[in-house]
């Protein structure tokens, strides 16, 4: 069953309130869903590896930790400049969702994965704000 557009943008909605929620939990620091806030998530996100080692990249924790922190950006994306969720399914063996902006597609849940399994050096901060200037002219 897919779901509707307004299904996804409440559900990414939902994603991006347990970030919120999870980070007040897990480690005693505040979302407050503003820009300068984004800079928290690239060390949050390093945190889960120093708080639960090999346990955050199990399959399951990487898709949870990757979504929330995505859709928390790109909430905040969405709340600046506009835009709407968009599953891909291109590939139906790893499909995924993307913010759709002014005919481009930005993948943040993607970016909060390459600096958690991948590389360290990727910043989420400056994905986001390559990508609000790709939009600001």
């Amino acid at each position: 069953m897919r779901m509707t557009s307004s299904e996804l943008a409440e559900l990414m909605l939902d994603c991006s309130t347990n970030a919120i929620k999870t980070t007040a939990d897990e480690f005693n620091t505040e979302l407050d869903g503003s820009e300068q806030s984004i800079e928290l998530v690239d060390d949050i996100i390093l945190c889960w590896l120093d708080k639960y080692k090999s346990q955050a990249l199990e399959s399951d924790a990487v898709f949870t930790i990757c979504n929330i922190y995505g859709a928390y950006v790109g909430e905040i994306f969405r709340n600046k400049l506009g835009g709407e969720w968009n599953y891909d399914e291109s590939n139906p063996d790893a499909p995924y969702v993307v913010l759709n902006y002014a005919n481009n597609n930005y993948a943040f849940a993607g970016v909060c994965y390459q600096r958690l399994v991948n590389d360290s050096q990727v910043s989420i901060k400056r994905y986001y704000e390559e990508a609000v200037s790709n939009n600001i002219q």
